[in-house]
């Protein structure tokens, strides 16, 4: 019987370069399975987009979540959010449950969640290793005002939503820091990848 692989948890908060590390670690051979590209399909099937329309009337036009209008209502709202999060977030743990029983049974050797609320959820814990990647503030928020079109205001508001960048540094086994450029990143993560002793 072949061991079980290890576990890892990839976290950080927002526009602190998660995708990228995702990229580089899919580069180099390892399985991630990524809850946010798993929220949006989950948001995507009729049921669930029932039950939000339900908690948030006139979010879902035409079957189709209306993201730009959901966010408005959630983001700066915490009761709001939290209501949110209990609709969709037990969907994404059991397609990401699901998705990593299929790469044990494909015998990957390390299986990493890009779970970009690990610690605000808690599951921090069930991980073998949580890996942080950071960035300072405001290179953080100069990448997510290029990439998602959002206004300083909505960026800083969806930051706010989120554990203080400070307090996850405390509850990391290792931060990578990637205020500089991707190069860097990558001499980071190989330098990890070969004290921790991961492999594919």
């Amino acid at each position: 019987m072949s061991p079980s692989p290890r576990r890892i948890g990839l976290t950080g908060s927002i526009g602190a370069g998660k995708s990228t590390l995702t990229r580089l670690l899919r580069q180099r051979g390892f399985t991630v399975l990524d809850a946010d590209e798993q929220a949006r399909l989950v948001t995507r099937e009729p049921q669930t987009l029932r039950d939000i329309e339900a908690a948030f009337a006139g979010v879902v036009v035409g079957a189709e979540l209306d993201r730009p209008a959901l966010s408005a209502r959630v983001f700066g709202h915490p009761e709001e959010l939290a209501k949110l999060n209990a609709i969709v977030h037990p969907r994404v743990r059991a397609r990401m449950a699901a998705l990593e029983q299929a790469a044990v049974a494909a015998g990957a050797g390390t299986i990493f969640q890009d779970v970009p609320l690990l610690f605000e959820g808690g599951s921090h814990h069930l991980f073998d290793v949580v890996l942080l990647v950071d960035a300072p503030l405001e290179v953080r928020l100069e990448r997510v005002l290029a990439r998602d079109n959002l206004s300083r205001e909505a960026a800083l508001a969806r930051d706010a939503a989120q554990m203080p960048a400070a307090k996850k540094r405390e509850l990391a086994d290792v931060v990578l820091d990637n205020g500089g450029d991707e190069a860097a990143l990558a001499a980071q993560l190989d330098e990890i990848l070969a004290r921790l002793e991961l492999k594919p």
